[in-house]
């Protein structure tokens, strides 16, 4: 089975079909994501400006951590599973939508710098941790970071807009190659 089956035969569930038609049930989901989303981001923002040296450069970054990762932790896990519902209502436009792919790949790309950053720049904090200006692999994770962040909100934004939609045909090439549309055309 290949994944545009598969996504096409998740389409056709009945609780995909009901989450995604329900009057209320997608529209409350997705309120949950964005304010999810907005924890998440304004948490991680408050600790990438104290990364760069730009924000709070009188308390320890171990102190900010501390007490902004908690609350980005839980902003996340409630971005994750909204955004999964969101997912499995609409997972066929979702998954041939260039947005969603983008924001895929920048969720991976953040993850990864979350990960390096914590494996083997944040176990060397105490060296550091006092200084208003971190070092420059601290800093690099935090412009990466905003940057990464602010690539998947805008990324998640335009999901919604169907500009490269499959049923939008005739589409560029490159765009049917890259949301894997059937380039099919309509007889209007």
């Amino acid at each position: 089975m290949s994944l545009l089956a598969f996504f096409e035969w998740l389409a056709d569930l009945p609780w995909s079909v009901d989450l995604h038609e329900s009057q209320y049930a997608y529209s409350i989901i997705e309120s949950i994501h964005v304010w999810a989303l907005c924890l998440f981001f304004g948490m991680t923002v408050m600790f990438d400006l104290r990364l760069l040296g730009w924000t709070m450069r009188s308390v320890p970054v171990s102190e900010v951590i501390r007490r902004l990762l908690p609350w980005a932790i839980a902003g996340f896990v409630i971005m994750v599973v909204s955004g999964t519902l969101l997912f499995f209502a609409i997972p066929l436009r979702s998954y041939q939508n260039i947005f969603f792919r983008g924001k895929m790949l920048l969720l991976l790309l953040a993850g990864l710098n979350v990960w390096i950053f914590h494996s083997r720049v944040f176990p060397r904090v105490a060296t550091w941790d006092v200084d208003g200006m971190p070092p420059r692999a601290a800093r690099v994770a935090g412009a990466l970071s905003l940057v990464l962040w602010i690539g998947v909100v805008f990324s998640g934004r335009m999901i919604a807009y169907n500009w490269f939609d499959c049923d939008r045909q005739p589409q560029p090439a490159i765009i049917n190659f890259l949301t894997s549309c059937l380039a099919i055309e309509s007889g209007h």
